[in-house]
């Protein structure tokens, strides 16, 4: 057996890994697009893909699922095994990615969807499939609750040798992909468990050296910017992801709505949800609220609408989302903007962070990593030295506070990750951590040390 890493190792982005099960079978898990400074002109798939019998998609983000069409197109016919949710959100995903990135040619694009549905399999938490594998040895899989999006998966992979009676041999291998783990605690999913064992771990690192705010006091501190900055009547945005953020953000702003007392600015305050894309997701996340924590089903068995309320507003065509820019423009009126990307590498927040980053009034607020390279990053780096950035060629002087929750991450912090190996019931004997930056890695690496002493190998993705 032998793992190799086609993404994701040396940063965040175009998560692809590959487990060789022998010399004639392998499968991937993830074939994500490189993003930021990871990013690449020539997407096409650089690997051998021969050997390959099947993709594993543990979550529907792009960085984990959107060079799909290019393997598609170097000929992969292999099964795609994925969660019932995450096979509902990808062709959404896939489609959107393709006319972004690639063509909007309707014929192109109904065909790779074409296959997408032909080729995925989907598959419910904890229920065991078998791998197609050739040679002396058995595969089979399942998926786990990972907690970081709608449909998001850790999977467990046994492989089992055959002896040469025919008889399986008592030394079964389990290898386990974290694919991205949640951070406890999060609205509308449930906090991931640690898997009973594994012989073999490959976990993320997203922020393998850092802790997150707790929950309490990242509602307070969202609260607290947010009236801050609506005083002057001017806007807040928030760059967030289609999947996951946005509905996070959308259940926190309900609640806090929901408690204030009569009267409060809050019951007037506008929400704006700028993307068609995470419309789109809100609506799978309401379709399979069976997936939702405890927390969430019982607001909604109270009449509560936490993800379609009141004052919420969805703008869907691009005409109305230049109107909207225009009247908020002209008008001294506060408001919550939500819009993709959550990097700011592209889509309709860019067009926000170009006509207000320069005004006083403005407030941008961070809620998620922001990957090396990105317009995010760059105005999280310079925007408290009153910096400036450049968007479609224009230098533009950063006016506006910047703000960073990091409460709101959806990966898993520090402890978080310690907590998923320490609540092994069998410890690995093999931890490799991938999809973080190095400092991130190494801080990861140095602290499984501490925690689990000797007699454990820890690799640092390179």
């Amino acid at each position: 057996m032998q793992i190799l890493h086609h993404g994701a190792v040396n940063g965040v982005t175009g998560s692809c890994h590959e487990l060789a099960i022998n010399t004639q079978t392998s499968v991937l898990i993830d074939c994500g697009l490189f993003q930021g400074e990871d990013a690449k002109a020539d997407l096409s798939i650089e690997f051998d893909i021969t050997n390959i019998s099947a993709l594993i998609i543990t979550h529907c983000h792009i960085d984990h699922v959107g060079r799909i069409p290019y393997l598609l197109a170097s000929g992969f016919k292999g099964t795609i095994f994925t969660t019932p949710a995450s096979a509902s959100i990808l062709p959404l995903v896939i489609e959107d990615a393709l006319k972004v990135g690639v063509t909007r040619d309707t014929k192109i694009i109904n065909a790779c969807l074409g296959l997408l549905k032909r080729f995925t399999v989907s598959v419910n938490f904890k229920t065991w499939f078998e791998l197609p594998c050739r040679g002396a040895q058995t595969a089979r899989a399942r998926f786990q609750r990972a907690g970081h999006i709608l449909g998001s998966a850790y999977v467990e992979i046994d492989i089992t040798n055959f002896a040469s009676s025919g008889q399986h041999n008592k030394n079964t291998h389990r290898v386990v992909f974290s694919g991205d783990l949640g951070a406890p605690y999060t609205p509308l999913l449930p906090t991931p468990k640690a898997p009973y064992k594994a012989d073999t771990l490959v976990i993320e690192s997203t922020y393998g050296n850092k802790n997150h705010l707790g929950r309490k006091e990242r509602t307070q501190t969202l609260k607290k910017v947010i009236e801050h900055a609506v005083k002057d009547n001017g806007i807040v945005l928030v760059p967030a992801f289609s999947i996951g953020r946005t509905q996070e953000l959308l259940y926190e702003l309900e609640q806090l709505i929901h408690q204030s007392a009569k009267g409060s600015p809050w019951r007037n305050i506008n929400v704006i949800l700028d993307s068609p894309m995470a419309a789109n997701f809100t609506e799978q996340y309401i379709k399979f609220k069976h997936l939702w924590d405890a927390e969430a089903k019982r607001k909604a068995a109270t009449g509560r609408h936490p993800l379609d309320f009141e004052n919420l507003t969805t703008i869907d065509t691009h005409s109305e989302h230049i109107g909207i820019i225009n009247y908020l423009a002209s008008h001294q009126t506060p408001a919550i903007i939500l819009a993709a990307s959550g990097m700011c590498s592209g889509g309709r927040i860019v067009n926000y962070l170009e006509r207000f980053l320069s005004d006083k009034t403005t407030d941008v607020l961070f809620v998620g990593y922001q990957g090396r390279g990105t317009l995010g990053r760059e105005i999280q780096k310079y925007g408290p030295r009153n910096g400036y950035v450049f968007i479609n060629n224009t230098r533009i002087t950063i006016n506006a506070q910047v703000h960073t929750i990091s409460g709101y991450s959806a990966h898993a912090d520090q402890n978080g990750l310690v907590k998923f190996v320490t609540g092994m019931k069998k410890k690995p004997k093999h931890i490799k951590i991938v999809h973080g930056d190095d400092n991130a890695k190494q801080a990861l690496a140095n602290k499984y040390k501490d925690v689990l002493g000797e007699g454990i190998k820890i690799e640092v993705g390179t």
